[in-house]
Formats: C-alpha cells, structure tokens, sequence
C-alpha cells in the first residue's frame, strides 16, 4: 500500500516540477511516512529525481551557455565538485543532526521558492557579478545542492543572472548545472546503506510519468496559483518537522 503512495505521490511531484517546482516538498515527507529517517529520504529522494533532472538538462542544453567570462565546461566542473562535496559532507552528518536541520533547510528553501516566484524582480539590472564571485556563488549552491537541494534552481536563476545571462539562457543554464549537481550527488548516494533503492526507483517512475504529464499541461494551468500551493505545502512541512523535532 506504502509503495502505491510512494508512486502516486512521486507522479504528483513529477507534475509539479514539470509545472512550476517544488516537488520534492511532497516526495521527502512521503518517503519519512514509509519508514525512513530525514537522512535517507533526502537521499532516497535526490536519486529518485535525478532521471528527470537530466531529461529535463538535456531537453534544453542547446541554450545552456557560460557566464560572465566563465565558460558552460568551468561552471560544470564547479557543479560537480561542490555536488560532491555536499553529498560527503550530508553522509558524514549525523542522522539525528540531519533530522534536527531539516526543518530549517525546508523553511530556508521555502523562503527561497517563495522569493524567487513572487517578490522578485525580473526586470531589474542589479549590479553585475565578477567571473570569481559568479564562480565562489556557483561552488556554494552546489555544495548546498548535494548536501539538501531545495530552492536551487532559484539561486542559480538569480546568480546567473547577476552574471549577465538574460532569463531564457540562465533558465536552461540552472536545468543542466542542477542535473550535473544530482549526477555527481547521485554517484556517491549509490553507494551509501542510507539509500533505499525500491522507494527511489517506485518514486522514479512515478516523476517521470507525473513529468511528461505535467510538460503536456504547461499551457493549460495556472502557474501562479501551483506555486502558491507549493509555498503552502512547504511552510506546512516546515511547521511539522519542527513539531516533530522538538
């Protein structure tokens, strides 16, 4: 029955990321309530998402470009890095930590979800990055990205702009860096006891049918009234691993 929910949920949150974003915000409380602690449904849920990540990367690759002085290769070599980095440093974390961080990781990367899709401002010309400060952003969002990921597709849609590239090409940019993120992520979770491969392959398929599902809809719902909900769900999530921690 479990695995049926898994399924169903991991479809919705396939749609959703199709759609608008923030579909991990139902996939990790789902795979908690199936029986794993915060830790491995972060893992769990990073590796179950990686198959439409890179569809998605490799959809729009064609527009992806460098920034600022920094070619598309360098901005890859950061992401995969800084995903390392993260991951290690998530394994390393202690699983009861990990349980007492994640409400501020989920409240942090609501904030960051709910700012990106409503407060701001995408026809401002803010001051402008350097190719080493664009490089230093890059390198942290990509630690942040293998240790949690939530809210980075905002942060790399920010940061790439700030480094010059208009909102089509940064758009498409932040899919395959995100996709090089999760594969270098996905390549040390493989190996970890905390992964548990029949929920990551049954949330899988469901993403990457709920995904093609949703890609059909994009003309057809309102996006701002998903990312409403998405802000809803996130700051409920919030709230109950904050109660749930205490």
């Amino acid at each position: 029955m479990i695995d049926v929910l898994i399924f169903f949920v991991g479809a919705w949150a396939g749609a959703q990321n199709a759609l608008a974003g923030g579909g991990s915000f139902l996939i990790l409380p789902t795979l908690m309530l199936s029986g794993l602690d915060a830790r491995a449904a972060n893992v769990t849920s990073c590796v179950a998402l990686f198959p439409a990540q890179i569809a998605t990367g490799w959809t729009g690759r064609a527009l992806a470009a460098g920034a600022n002085g920094l070619s598309l290769k360098v901005l890859f070599a950061i992401s995969v890095v800084g995903g390392g980095v993260g991951a290690v440093v998530l394994l390393i974390t202690p699983s009861a930590f990990f349980s007492r961080l994640l409400p501020w990781l989920v409240l942090f990367a609501t904030l960051i979800f709910a700012w990106g899709s409503f407060f701001r401002k995408k026809t401002e010309t803010p001051r402008r990055l350097s190719a080493r400060g664009a490089a230093a952003v890059q390198f942290l969002i990509s630690v942040y990205g293998g240790y949690f990921g939530g809210g980075i597709g905002f942060m790399m849609m920010a940061a790439l702009t700030l480094a010059g590239q208009n909102a089509r090409v940064a758009g498409a940019t932040k899919n395959v860096l995100a996709g090089v993120i999760n594969a270098a992520a996905v390549a040390i979770f493989l190996f970890a006891p905390d992964l548990h491969m029949r929920q990551a392959v049954t949330t899988s398929l469901g993403a990457v049918i709920g995904g093609v599902v949703g890609a059909k809809m994009l003309h057809h719902i309102d996006e701002k009234i998903l990312r409403v909900f998405v802000v809803i769900i996130g700051g409920a999530l919030t709230v109950g691993l904050f109660y749930r921690a205490a």
